[in-house]
């Protein structure tokens, strides 16, 4: 999975799962440009700060990465928001914090690295969906919705450009040990450190995800190893179902 030569777009870059995708595709070879609203302390050959929720921003953020990096061959969209609860706890600050990051943004961000990929001869999209967007869970309404039209987003643009040697896919994981998952147990009055370990239990592998077995699988199809994948919900899930 050589990356060398390659130029790459992480967004959520100050995240768990963000840190582990900018460490393996930068030590693949690439060079990148990371994208988050506070990134002090990430190695990166190019640093974009702002907030995704800004229109503005989204859809500069391919131009600018691409020019500080000297083109444009890989974009991972991996940003994203959890807003628990059922439809009638939801605010309207929750539905365009959700809607505004998980699907608004990597449209308005693909809508313009395409073009660009094109030019190039093509390329690669990654984007972080969610096993609860294939099966929707109990109580993550918004969430699931959300991961729901990232899925359909991703397999409808892997058929359209596909001919134009873009490749486009999805991630899909299950829970993954974050300090946002951490901070989402601390929330609800739980200790995270328990509650992690009996969420490990559920898991048929025998643990939780961590950070880099969901950015193993980003690299993955960020690579020509995944040369001929596209369209794909790869889910990551250590064969635990939804529930």
């Amino acid at each position: 999975m050589d990356l060398n030569g390659k130029t790459a777009l992480v967004t959520g870059a100050a995240g768990g799962i963000g840190i582990a995708i900018v460490e393996r595709i930068g030590h693949a070879g690439a060079r990148v440009a990371v994208a988050d609203r506070v990134m002090d302390g990430i190695a990166a050959d190019a640093h974009l700060p702002g907030d995704l929720l800004d229109p503005t921003y989204a859809d500069g953020l391919a131009e600018a990465a691409a020019r500080q990096l000297g083109g444009l061959d890989i974009v991972i969209n991996n940003a994203g928001a959890i807003t628990r609860g059922p439809v009638a706890e939801t605010t309207d600050a929750d539905w365009s914090l959700s809607l505004g990051v998980s699907v608004e943004a990597p449209f308005r961000i693909c809508r313009a690295a395409i073009p660009l990929m094109a030019s190039g001869g093509g390329g690669a999209i990654v984007n972080t969906a969610s096993c609860w967007g294939l099966r929707p869970g109990p109580n993550h309404a918004l969430y699931c919705m959300t991961k729901a039209a990232l899925a359909s987003l991703t397999q409808c643009m892997g058929m359209d450009y596909a001919h134009q040697g873009i490749r486009i896919n999805a991630v899909c994981p299950n829970e993954v040990d974050t300090p946002m998952l951490r901070s989402g147990f601390a929330k609800r009055g739980f200790d995270p450190n328990k509650a992690v370990e009996e969420l490990a239990e559920t898991v048929p592998l025998g643990r939780s995800a961590g950070p880099g077995d969901i950015a193993d699988v980003i690299l993955f199809l960020a690579s020509d190893a995944a040369r001929y994948i596209c369209g794909a919900l790869v889910e990551v899930n250590g064969g635990k179902p939804v529930s």
